[in-house]
């Protein structure tokens, strides 16, 4: 194989306990206006205060949009946008969980270049730089701190859409574990899952020939050398420390080595790409209104599953990082160890086993299947190509709760 690797990064990213006090610093060189996008519950909160201040005082001008809302509505990004252009900010300051920085990114976007978000929904759509972004996370989830991509809830699409593009990537970065340490059990568990996704589906999503356009005619360019690094490397801390920081929240070391995997896979998959378990979870998520992050996990397994004989050294791979005890033999049984490894993991932290413990009936489940092969920017990413009936066994096992069907259809075709 040629040795590839192309990687999409903010110029500065900042990591450490306390570095989000070098955020005056980075905002002085920026402008003299920021906008700082967060939600309500943040902006009332005395860190947050006092890291504000901190700007104001380096000699900014600050204005606070504490609107951002869960799932991101296209309502709360207009809103921000208004507040942005009245103020006349130059510059932007993303602080909070993923839909925090995915606000961020798209009002910077928007005045920047003014329009609606959905005239760049899609992949290469912004047409220039956007305004400079800072973002700081509060989560150890999504990575979207260091991502090309921001995706919102617009009440005329049956599902999330997304904005990918190389110009959403924040300037600076700057992750402070210590602003994760108020995270309660469930978001920390949540997220700390969904990064483990991010990192699994980056590391075995497909490779492509690495021909000069590649760079330019896909955000996501599938795997590479660059973005397997990035993944290997968050697995093995998030693999090391998931637990324990949902188990206690005051653990300092396992704080850091989340957030820390989390920014890695968020580096892994923002120039690689996910694959069929973020497919599932587009139409899965619009029907239960359940945490993305909880949907993408409990695809995870089976997804590897039914993918294994696709990636069975990847797989291995991935259960080195985690740091597990493989099987002698056949990769695909060292893969399949991996795959409990990962399947035991999720359930320890409290993600559901079935799509019927998130609500979904029987008869959702065609809509389902027609829904996530209609999400081609992630079913070209998967290592094993998926048509209608690979589609329906996966969709179906999930339900059930029940791999084995997945493993045995396998086991009979390398027999067969």
């Amino acid at each position: 194989m040629t040795l590839f690797g192309a990687i999409r990064t903010p110029r500065n990213i900042v990591f450490g306990s306390g570095q989000r006090s070098s955020l005056p610093k980075f905002a002085s060189r920026m402008g003299q206006r920021a906008l700082v996008v967060t939600d309500e519950r943040l902006a009332a909160d005395r860190t947050f205060r006092d890291l504000i201040d901190a700007v104001a005082a380096a000699g900014i001008t600050v204005k606070v949009f504490a609107g951002v809302v869960a799932e991101l509505p296209v309502e709360c990004i207009a809103a921000g946008v208004a507040d942005g252009e009245s103020f006349g900010a130059d510059f932007v300051i993303g602080i909070g969980g993923g839909s925090c920085l995915d606000a961020a990114k798209v009002i910077s976007l928007l005045l920047a270049h003014g329009g609606k978000a959905s005239d760049y929904y899609g992949e290469f759509m912004v047409p220039g730089p956007t305004l400079p972004l800072i973002s700081i996370p509060t989560t150890s989830g999504t990575g979207s701190e260091v991502t090309p991509v921001a995706v919102l809830t617009d009440p005329d699409r049956a599902l999330k859409i997304g904005i990918a593009s190389p110009y959403l990537i924040s300037d600076t970065a700057i992750c402070d574990p210590e602003l994760t340490f108020t995270c309660p059990p469930s978001l920390t568990a949540v997220s700390g899952a969904d990064a483990l996704t991010h990192a699994i589906e980056a590391f075995t999503t497909a490779r492509r020939e690495p021909g000069a356009d590649l760079v330019h005619e896909h955000v996501f360019l599938g795997k590479n050398a660059f973005s397997d690094h990035y993944a290997l490397l968050a697995i093995q801390h998030i693999g090391a420390s998931l637990r324990a920081a949902f188990e206690n929240g005051n653990d300092i070391v396992a704080r850091e080595r989340l957030m820390f995997g989390a920014m890695s896979a968020g580096l892994a998959f923002g120039t690689a790409g996910t694959a069929a378990a973020h497919a599932v979870q587009y139409p899965v998520g619009a029907m239960t209104h359940t945490p993305h992050g909880t949907g993408v996990a409990l695809m995870m397994p089976y997804v590897m599953q039914i993918n294994r004989d696709w990636c069975a050294p990847e797989l291995v791979e991935v259960g080195r990082a985690l740091g597990i005890s493989l099987p002698e033999g056949p990769a695909e049984l060292a893969a399949d160890a991996t795959i409990d490894a990962v399947a035991d993991l999720f359930a320890a932290v409290g993600i559901p086993s079935s799509l019927k413990d998130l609500g979904i009936t029987g008869d959702q489940l065609p809509a389902i299947v027609t829904q996530s092969l209609g999400i081609a920017r992630l079913i070209k990413n998967n290592p094993r190509p998926l048509d209608v009936a690979a589609m329906k066994t996966l969709v179906g096992a999930a339900f059930a709760g029940d791999r084995s069907a997945l493993k045995a259809s396998a086991d009979q075709r390398k027999a067969s």
